[in-house]
């Protein structure tokens, strides 16, 4: 997120917060921004939103409860500069389509256990779809939008 000077970051999985918090210095880092995020255990977003506020990046980030399928279905920023995958691995495919559409070109999408959505990694390595994508580490897939 700060190589790619990231001002505008979207989240699949907030969990309890801790790439978000990452995912928000960053956006410090890089003189400001937003995360919008998606946690659909209502126990996590308040946990999350207590590590948020004590690292003093709450204003950073906009947590959403629910069915990210929902969440992240309106409202989000016209141009995304990354976006991380980090929730129910079957549902990769399906959030990607979302926000696919306001991907900029060079953004960054980061799926953890990426090995677990065979599909998403059949869609982002199909050169034809618009990535270039790789395995990174043991268990990431690092994509890169071309178009």
């Amino acid at each position: 997120a700060r190589g790619c000077g990231a001002r505008s970051i979207v989240e699949f999985g907030t969990s309890f917060g801790i790439s978000t918090l990452h995912l928000a210095a960053a956006l410090r880092d890089n003189g400001g921004g937003r995360v919008i995020t998606s946690e659909f255990e209502a126990s996590k977003v308040a946990r999350a939103s207590a590590n948020l506020a004590a690292a003093g990046l709450a204003d950073l980030v906009e947590i959403r409860a629910g069915d990210a399928l929902q969440t992240l279905a309106t409202d989000l920023p016209a141009t995304v500069d990354l976006l991380l995958l980090d929730g129910a691995k079957a549902l990769y495919p399906e959030i990607l389509a979302r926000v696919e559409p306001r991907l900029r070109r060079g953004a960054f999408i980061v799926a953890d256990n990426a090995e677990h959505s065979p599909d998403y990694l059949d869609y982002v390595r199909a050169p034809a779809n618009g990535y270039l994508s790789v395995p990174f580490g043991a268990d990431v897939e690092l994509s890169m939008r071309l178009v």
